[in-house]
Parts: C-alpha cells; sequence; structure tokens
C-alpha cells in the first residue's frame, strides 16, 4: 500500500469517526431540545407553566375536558374528579384528579401530560400541578390531586387557535423508580455512635 493510500484510508476513517461524534453528540441533545422546542411553541399539545395566574379574564366562554390514562403495570386506578367545567378564558380554575394504589407495595408514578387540539397547548397555563412531579401512594392509598390552570386569553386573537372553545386534558400515570433517600437521613444513619 502506498503512502497516498495510507493517508487516503486515515482520512476516511476520520471522518467516519468525526460523523459518528457528531451522530451521537445530535442524538443526546434531541431530547431536551425537542422538549424545549414544544414547551416555547406548545407543539404536541405541551402545555406552559404559569407563575401566576391570568390578569386578563375575558365574558366568553370554553369547556376543559378533562381525561385519565394509566399504564398497564402501575397498579392505579386515575380518574378526573369531573368530566369537564366550562370557564371564562382567561379564569383560574381548580380541577381535581383521584389515584389509588391497588397494590400491596407503595409505588411511584410520574404523569405524563398533553392538551387537544395541539393547537390550544400554546395558550393552556398551569400555576400548579401533581405532573410536576413523582407522587408515591402506599399500599392501598388514595389521593386527590389538583392542577391549577388557565387559559390565556391570547387564545382568541390567535390564526391557528381563535375558534378553539372545547379543550381536553389528558393525562397518563407511568411508574416510576421511587425517589432516592434524602442525604440527610442517610448522613445520619451513618454516623458513628458516641460512647
Amino acid at each position: 500500500m502506498s503512502g497516498q493510500e495510507k493517508r487516503s484510508n486515515g482520512r476516511t476513517v476520520a471522518i467516519l469517526l468525526g460523523v459518528a461524534v457528531l451522530m451521537g453528540a445530535l442524538s443526546w441533545a434531541a431530547v431536551p431540545f425537542y422538549s424545549w422546542f414544544c414547551r416555547v411553541t406548545g407543539f404536541a399539545g405541551t402545555t406552559n407553566v404559569a407563575e401566576a395566574a391570568s390578569d386578563t379574564v375575558l365574558e366568553e366562554k370554553i369547556r376543559v375536558r378533562f381525561d385519565a390514562n394509566v399504564d398497564p403495570n402501575l397498579g392505579w386506578t386515575f380518574r378526573p374528579m369531573q368530566r369537564e367545567m366550562e370557564l371564562r378564558i382567561g379564569e383560574n380554575a381548580l380541577a381535581f384528579y383521584e389515584a389509588v394504589n391497588n397494590t400491596d407495595e407503595p409505588i411511584t408514578g410520574t404523569a405524563s401530560y398533553n392538551v387537544a387540539p395541539d393547537a390550544a397547548g400554546y395558550f393552556f397555563n398551569k400555576i400548579d400541578c401533581f405532573c410536576f412531579t413523582e407522587q408515591t401512594l402506599q399500599p392501598g392509598e388514595r389521593v386527590e390531586m389538583p392542577v391549577s390552570f388557565f387559559v390565556d386569553a391570547d387564545l382568541v386573537n390567535d390564526r391557528d387557535a381563535g375558534r378553539i372553545r372545547d379543550i381536553t386534558l389528558s393525562y397518563t400515570f407511568h411508574r416510576t423508580d421511587p425517589p432516592a433517600p434524602q442525604q440527610a437521613a442517610l448522613d445520619h444513619e451513618t454516623e458513628p455512635t458516641v460512647n
């Protein structure tokens, strides 16, 4: 093999290695980028998080329906405590979901969520929601979990979403690993005893 062929093969290997590294970096960044994109645009029915209630409330009404689903291996019953509510656009509302652990073991779950139609996602704002954190239910435990939300008044002026007057808020609970024990509790357990 000549020196020129070796350099050509070396260049090809370097290019292929560079492409592999670039593809790995792009695949690593895809999930956080997609999550950010959905939050910013409301794409795929992703909702927004608001710091406070809306300061603009219209007389026009909107109906919000509530939907609940459970991953089959979770062992929970999960349902909305109201099927729907009618509220003024911009009005802050409080809805509740019920979860029951039907097993004989503690189970931790996380709720994924979206709204339909997708175009409403950008205007649906949650102030507080059980879906922001993991939920751990003890055997047989029943809890009522709140979600505080409003539909932004800018919805009525949007070209795509302006005619929407029915929104479905949907949650699906998935099993997750239980949260790690608090470090302080671990430190306390491992402290030597003084005699």
